[in-house]
């Protein structure tokens, strides 16, 4: 089957981790249709010409328009802002392009819609990055749930903590701007942990939250005698109601000091209960019920083996995979997906559920009540 040429429109952090799954997907898990580097695009020709070379594109652009058009494009990659992921997608679909977008879908619900609703009527594949399910851990996380290991699933605790603005004199930066990140850290790390509880135990169905900013106020990038002024936030707490009767929590800050990338969860069922961490990432905890009294604890399952999802196209036993990784398998998902015509998950469908919660957070917030979803 003929390559698919990819536009990837943005090369900073997202960026290098796609280009990077780009580039190994092939030789770990010989997709039917491989990618095939064809343009990269930014704003500045020499920056773009850096990444061009460093990343391993065939081209470099500054126009996105000019590119979504072209005849020789089949998937555009969004990894830019959030406040131009609608407009770009939007463009892409029409072009009759696969769309791949970086998360949260949109800055607002409205504008989530009108990208599922663009690629639904142009008949496009398309697939939001929510990478961390494709974690071999969370697989099985989500297997042992489907074949009833767990029983009737009554809790999830969803947490997400970093720590690089918790310093007050930290430089203000784009994810501190609403009309640029759309919201702080509900959208940038919230918004996985959402994606995780649909996921793993189902849709949410009312929330009540809270948001908090504690450095309203920081300098300038650059400049550090001039003040910004911080219009999203720096916290994020919400509880969550579940269709199938379930509750949960989820926690988002980026104030949390020594916890760098602590994307946790655990899920609580009537037999047992199972816990990730994606600083560990190749554990998941697991507790059951049934197990004879002088074994009951929770106990570490090491999943490195062959038998685990993606696990057997990469090292033998016991040889751990990193983030990085995670892509690749998003990656290929996507790839084999259009091989077959298909539209994989999660794709924009989710991105606008997600959107949903995140948009029902907000208004909680705002208001000090209960929101239906």
């Amino acid at each position: 089957m003929a390559p698919i040429n990819v536009a990837l429109i943005g090369y900073a952090f997202m960026g290098r981790a796609h280009s990077n799954a780009y580039r190994q997907v092939g030789p770990f898990f010989s997709p039917r249709r491989p990618p095939h580097m064809k343009v990269i695009c930014g704003r500045t020709s020499a920056e773009v010409e850096r990444a061009r070379v460093t990343l391993g594109w065939q081209e470099g652009a500054t126009d996105w328009r000019e590119v979504v058009r072209r005849k020789d494009i089949d998937l555009v990659d969004v990894c830019t802002p959030g406040d131009s992921h609608a407009e770009i997608a939007i463009a892409a679909a029409r072009a009759g392009k696969a769309v791949f977008c970086e998360k949260p879908l949109a800055n607002s619900l409205k504008d989530a819609e009108r990208m599922l609703a663009a690629v639904e009527k142009a008949g496009v594949a398309h697939m939001i990055c929510h990478n961390y399910r494709r974690i071999p851990a969370v697989m099985l996380a989500k297997q042992l749930i489907s074949d009833g290991a767990l029983g009737e699933i009554r809790h999830y605790r969803g947490t997400y903590l970093q720590d690089w603005m918790s310093d007050p004199a930290a430089p203000f930066n784009w994810r501190l701007d609403r009309e640029k990140a759309g919201s702080g850290a509900l959208g940038d790390i919230a918004s996985h942990s959402i994606d995780l509880a649909r996921f793993l135990v189902g849709e949410i169905t009312e929330v009540t939250a809270d948001l908090k900013t504690f450095v309203p106020v920081r300098p300038a990038a650059g400049k550090p005698r001039a003040r910004v002024n911080v219009t999203v936030d720096d916290a994020a707490m919400a509880l969550v109601h579940f269709a199938n009767g379930a509750v949960g929590t989820i926690e988002a800050t980026r104030m949390a000091p020594g916890r760098k990338n602590f994307n946790r969860f655990e899920i609580n069922g009537r037999l047992g209960s199972i816990a990730f961490n994606l600083e560990r990432m190749n554990e998941l905890e697991v507790y059951f019920e049934n197990d004879p009294p002088h074994l009951k604890g929770f106990r570490t399952i090491m999943v490195t083996e062959g038998a685990h999802p993606f696990v057997g196209r990469w090292w033998p036993p016991g040889h751990v995979i990193g983030y990085e990784h995670t892509f690749v398998h998003t990656v290929y998902d996507l790839l084999e997906a259009i091989a077959d015509g298909n539209v994989p998950e999660p794709n924009f469908a989710d991105g606008v559920a997600n959107q949903r919660v995140l948009t029902a957070i907000e208004r909680a917030a705002r208001t000090r009540r209960w929101q239906r979803i």
